[in-house]
């Protein structure tokens, strides 16, 4: 068996879309994912279904495994031929001992690489409006941790610290913070240098609080601000309200769940993003192709008995046109079908392989397709219907005097996420679940049993939708209409109407 080879890749601070394009694509190239505690829900999200996930911890005072387990197990795993990838929040080697993870791998002759992270110093700080340098203020930026072992003073030269008169930023030093302050004002700082504690950073949870030197224990005692943190010092902390931006955005302290299927997640999780919504993909479904499909097969060679050709969904039109040019197909075999479609995403996926929608009803359910395609249709007309194995009848008993061909295309099937807690997550405070169909309800259910659904802000593109999420006991809330846009919308009124949100916002 050939030697495997491990990745440090580092996280970023956070937001998702601060991970690198490097770290992403080792990410999902991974067979082994060993992932510490820092590293954000959005992150986890990413670790790809076939991966093994393996949890090691590691916030202060409490580690799931002790540094050498990790060492021993990340070489264990690259010895047996694996492709490990050590996810870490932030930067592997900005005090995240990845230089002691790759000591043991070179002993032992195995391969690796480092890929670096956005790192929260910097990102932080940015995020709330606070430059690190500036050239009016200061040209140096000094990076400490604030981590001691429990009994043991510091090994800081505050005094040097100070003299430089640059930004100082001390990381994991939120428990130590009057003791951080305190070797700041005995080396001569100022008492009221701008000072800033900054918790939960690139997050929906993202919160500051702004002081002085002399003032910040105090302020940030009852603002009761929680770690992750960071302490930002220097003269650059008073720009914050100026230059914030993040708490500007109109979906900013908004934590999302997107349950689409992993291939439909991204368009609307983009949606979100861009107005500054957190957003975790949680796929609880995904769509696999029914293998040796003869009945497809034989009506794909067929297409001339048909008059129409009729998709419920974004993913049968996926499946569908993949299982046409396997079979040596392109669209042109098409030619004299009229077209049938479920909802503005299946429209626009067919519109993007040129094929405009005859037929698309204002109510997206199977029953108004069903009832706008028989009036469409002349007598004698013959359906080609693939669709999901298991569908509803509806359009069925709509189309019931014309000859349909209702042929399986895929399977729908449920994945519970691998290192993501929803238990946790909801129980800290999820700002809503987003639904696009009734089975997408139902697989979550299934992949989060324990989950006390009443926890659940649910935004659900339908009434269909909604009906099940009602069942389960959801807070449910119901989109204008059957579209990813309504359904953004939909999150911009529930975030409006969520009063106790402080993500970003100075406390």
């Amino acid at each position: 068996m050939s030697i495997g080879k491990v990745w440090l890749v580092g996280a970023g601070p956070g937001d998702a879309g601060l991970m690198t394009v490097k770290g992403r694509a080792v990410l999902a190239d991974a067979d082994v994912v060993v992932y510490d505690a820092l590293v954000g829900d959005a992150i986890l999200a990413m670790i790809p279904d076939r991966a093994r996930a393996i949890d090691a911890g590691k916030r202060s005072g409490d580690h799931t495994l002790h540094q050498w387990e990790t060492n021993e197990l990340l070489l264990r795993e690259a010895l047996a031929g694996n492709r490990v990838v050590r996810l870490k929040g932030g930067d592997p080697f900005l005090f995240g001992r990845g230089g002691e993870e790759l000591e043991l791998l070179r002993q032992h002759g195995v391969p690796f690489e480092v890929v670096p992270g956005v790192t929260s110093p910097v990102a932080v700080p940015a995020y709330n409006g606070i430059p690190v340098t500036h050239r009016d203020l200061t040209s140096s930026l000094h990076i400490v941790t604030g981590h001691r072992r429990a009994g043991a003073s510091y090994d800081i030269d505050f005094r040097a610290l100070v003299a430089t008169g640059g930004t100082l930023v001390f990381l994991m030093g939120l428990a130590a913070l009057e003791d951080i302050v305190k070797g700041l004002l005995e080396a001569g700082m100022a008492p009221d240098m701008p000072a800033a504690v900054l918790s939960h950073g690139t997050t929906a949870a993202q919160r500051r609080v702004t002081a002085t030197v002399g003032t910040l224990p105090e302020r940030v005692r009852a603002a009761r601000l929680s770690a992750p943190a960071i302490i930002v010092v220097g003269r650059v902390c008073a720009l914050s309200e100026d230059f914030a931006w993040y708490e500007r955005l109109p979906l900013a302290g908004f934590k999302a769940v997107v349950t689409r299927p992993r291939e439909l997640c991204s368009a609307l999780s983009e949606k979100l993003r861009a107005l500054g919504a957190e957003v975790v993909e949680l796929p609880a479904i995904a769509t696999e192709p029914i293998p040796d499909n003869a009945r497809l097969y034989e009506a794909l060679e067929h297409l001339e008995r048909y008059r129409w050709l009729v998709l419920t969904s974004p993913s049968g039109v996926r499946i569908f046109f993949d299982e046409m040019r396997a079979r040596g197909a392109d669209v042109r075999r098409l030619a004299g079908l009229k077209v049938g479609a479920l909802g503005e995403g299946t429209r626009a996926a067919l519109a993007e392989r040129g094929i405009l929608a005859d037929v698309m009803p204002g109510v997206y359910d199977g029953d108004a397709l069903g009832a706008a395609l028989a009036a469409a249709a002349a007598p004698g007309d013959r359906f080609l219907l693939p669709r999901a194995r298991i569908g509803n009848r509806e359009i069925l008993e709509r189309l019931s005097t014309f000859e349909v061909d209702d042929i399986p295309l895929y399977e729908t099937v449920y994945c519970a996420p691998k290192a993501v807690d929803a238990r946790r997550m909801f129980e800290e405070g999820v700002s809503c679940a987003l639904f696009t169909s009734s089975s997408a309800v139902r697989a979550f259910a299934a992949a989060n049993p324990e989950l006390d659904y009443a926890l659940v802000r649910a935004g659900c593109i339908g009434e269909k939708t909604a009906a099940t999420a009602r069942g389960l006991g959801m807070q449910v809330r119901v989109a204008e209409k059957a579209t990813l846009e309504s359904l953004v919308a939909l999150a911009m009124r529930m975030h409006a109407e969520q009063n106790g949100t402080q993500g970003g916002k100075e406390a």
